[in-house]
């Protein structure tokens, strides 16, 4: 019994370094994407551009769906997903608007924060979702998080202060910051709530739901706030189809498909590898210059990282050195 309860383990323990190594390159794709949308946000109205990069990838997500009524995708059988009519529930399209919902706040409040904000204060405000996740997981999965997790989210915390501010220049709050806070929430109430519903909905029909949902309120908000423009380029559509397909419709459906072998906790501290990618994409791409508190930064989100993964697995092997 104890050797198959020690197999049990090791096989979820495995699992979870799977999943976690899984949602690191969905982070890799997060960050090189952001060169990208830098230059695009200033030709497009930012809801526009939401709502273009979110259709596509609801359409990518639609077709998928229907190749997986007869051919296996994820591992998701013919049987399980015959159609969109015959297989998706009530509960996932439920569950799956609700997410999008949150989904969309967190990058519509970012856009406005964004606005009335240094991007050194959005993206710290940002990453502070890290240490939102466990504060909801308490109260929505009743998940206390283990200590050495605890202690990688306040050491990559401190990391995203040194990555992200730049403290020479003064750092302040105003309006904008207090926007990108709400997206800071909005974030951490989707990372929590994919958690929720990870264990037994399916990831396709989920995320196609929650990409849509998001596509069509950012296509409100555009019609409501922001003026009528006469068309988009070439160049507009192509990074669109790229970021809509690949860093919001594969990206997404790879974090709901893989974060039921992990923790909600863990999830938020692998995402904020976001940043340090961002970073090495800019100093990479655009000869953005990294000085000694922005890599000793990247150093401790890392060293955050590393003592969640490892810390338990170091302190099992100690103790049976002990024993």
């Amino acid at each position: 019994m104890a050797t198959a309860v020690a197999g049990q383990e090791r096989l979820s323990r495995r699992r979870q370094l799977l999943a976690d190594g899984t949602l690191a390159g969905v982070t890799v794709v997060w960050g090189s994407s952001f060169v990208l949308v830098k230059d695009i946000v200033e030709q497009v109205a930012p809801m526009l551009w939401l709502t273009v990069r979110f259709t596509l990838g609801a359409l990518a997500l639609a077709f998928i769906a229907a190749l997986a009524g007869s051919v296996p995708f994820l591992g998701f059988s013919g049987s399980r997903l015959v159609s969109l009519r015959g297989g998706m529930s009530w509960r996932e399209m439920r569950w799956g608007a609700f997410i999008g919902l949150f989904l969309w706040a967190a990058y519509a409040l970012q856009t406005l924060g964004l606005q009335g904000t240094s991007a050194s204060n959005g993206g710290f405000i940002t990453g502070l979702s890290v240490v939102l996740v466990p504060v909801f997981g308490l109260f929505i999965l009743k998940q206390k998080p283990h200590r050495w997790a605890a202690a990688g989210v306040v050491i990559a915390t401190l990391g995203l202060a040194l990555l992200s501010l730049h403290v020479e220049q003064g750092i302040s709050v105003n309006q904008g910051d207090v926007f990108v806070f709400g997206c800071a929430i909005a974030f951490a109430v989707q990372i929590v709530l994919v958690a929720h519903v990870a264990a037994w909905a399916d990831p396709l029909r989920v995320t196609l739901v929650q990409v849509l949902t998001a596509g069509l309120l950012n296509a409100a908000s555009a019609l409501l706030f922001e003026r009528p423009v006469a068309g988009l380029g070439a160049h507009i559509w192509i990074a669109a189809a790229f970021l809509g397909v690949v860093a919001t419709a594969l990206a997404i459906l790879v974090q709901v498909s893989v974060q039921r072998y992990t923790t909600a906790v863990h999830t938020a501290l692998i995402f904020t590898l976001e940043p340090v990618f961002a970073a090495a994409f800019g100093a990479w791409l655009q000869g953005d210059r990294l000085g000694p508190p922005a890599l000793l930064g990247a150093a401790l989100i890392l060293a955050g990282m590393l003592v969640a993964e490892l810390g338990p697995v170091g302190a099992r092997f100690a103790n049976g050195r002990r024993d």
